[in-house]
């Protein structure tokens, strides 16, 4: 019986390049929905600052953002989220 080939970790479920959405969340604060568009808008000069889409929590004490970016490789992503988890105003990025 043969084995089946192992797939390798750079192996990928996405197909580049596509519309890639990021959920960022932090704290309900003055500058955070800026900070998020430097991020990404380092890792994607062709995204729109008009196309964030901003939600606050029902208490109103957390904001989400969500950001659709032009993906154009897994090296892009993987920069991008580390970016934005190592941020200091941003608590979670899905």
């Amino acid at each position: 019986m043969s084995e089946l080939p192992k797939k390798e970790l750079t192996d990928s479920l996405i197909e580049y390049p596509c519309e890639f959405p990021l959920k960022i969340f932090g704290l309900q604060q003055g500058g955070f929905a800026q900070a998020v568009l430097e991020v990404v808008g380092k890792h994607d000069p062709e995204f729109a600052a008009a196309s964030m889409e901003m939600r606050a929590s029902k208490n109103a004490r957390y904001i989400s953002l969500t950001c659709t970016i032009h993906a154009t490789s897994r090296e892009q992503l993987d920069a991008v989220y580390q970016e934005l988890c190592d941020h200091p105003m941003v608590v979670m990025v899905l």
